[in-house]
């Protein structure tokens, strides 16, 4: 099957205005995304899309392929929506790789693309990570500080996703250390005809209550396969802020870089 990556960035961000151009050791955040993107196999291309000359612009010079969409779409999905209907040819489906997912590695990537191979049933695909007991405690301690920080998912025996909530699902008893929980990691990847019918349907109650886009598609009975994925000892994260920029920075200095 046919497997397009597409790269939705924007200009125009509320916290972070002219956030893809930003530069981080001498790259700019888009140019990164775009290096991870094109580090995985079996795809049949990575293109960027957006309402900005000055990103497109960007994006041709390090030699990416730009798509302008309009500038009067509400979500990145709506936009890999509209660049899907611009590719030179049509794709059986497409992995919505977001512009400030800079610590994304390949491999997480990659196990999304393997997935449509591996479930021929899954409307939709994305990734988790099963808490280590740490990091379930580190999670704990965070949603008592930040109730809406961090997405949990839950998946029934065959990995398909039952529910997502930014409570702590499911309710740990007795401090049970090896619980199945696991963090969502936000990338999505879509079949054409299921990425078509979400753009069609209306907000559901779930999704308006949790502001969870993804509920929208179990509200509607269309199957999301979750793929539990290992970070290999990176550390995850993305940009939203300017604090953000710091965060990652030192992560890059500390780690080194995902994509050579």
């Amino acid at each position: 099957m046919k497997v397009a990556i597409v790269i939705p960035a924007r200009h125009a961000s509320q916290r972070l205005p002219g956030k893809p151009l930003i530069e981080i050791a001498g790259r700019s955040l888009l140019q990164r995304v775009w290096r991870i993107a094109r580090a995985v196999e079996r795809i049949a291309g990575v293109w960027i899309a957006t309402d900005d000359e000055r990103i497109a612009s960007h994006a041709r010079a390090f030699g990416a392929d730009a798509l302008m969409t309009p500038a009067n779409l509400a979500t990145g999905t709506d936009r890999v929506r509209a660049a899907m209907a611009m590719l030179p040819e049509p794709m059986d489906a497409v992995i919505n790789l977001q512009g400030d997912a800079i610590l994304t590695p390949p491999w997480v990537v990659q196990a999304l693309v393997d997935a449509f191979a591996a479930d021929a049933g899954a409307g939709m695909v994305t990734a988790a990570v099963r808490l280590s007991p740490a990091a379930l405690a580190e999670m704990i301690a965070l949603k008592a500080q930040s109730p809406s920080s961090g997405t949990l998912v839950t998946m029934d025996l065959a990995g398909r996703a039952l529910y997502f909530s930014k409570s702590m699902i499911p309710f740990v008893r007795d401090g049970a250390a090896h619980a199945p929980v696991h963090r969502h990691i936000g990338i999505y990847g879509y079949r054409a005809p299921v990425l078509e019918r979400l753009a069609a349907l209306p907000p559901t109650p779930l999704e308006t209550a949790e502001r969870l886009e993804q509920l929208r598609a179990l509200e509607h009975g269309i199957p999301i396969r979750v793929v539990v994925v290992d970070y290999r000892g990176r550390t995850h994260g993305s940009v939203d802020t300017q604090k953000d920029l710091a965060f990652v920075a030192a992560v890059i200095a500390r780690e080194g870089e995902l994509v050579p």
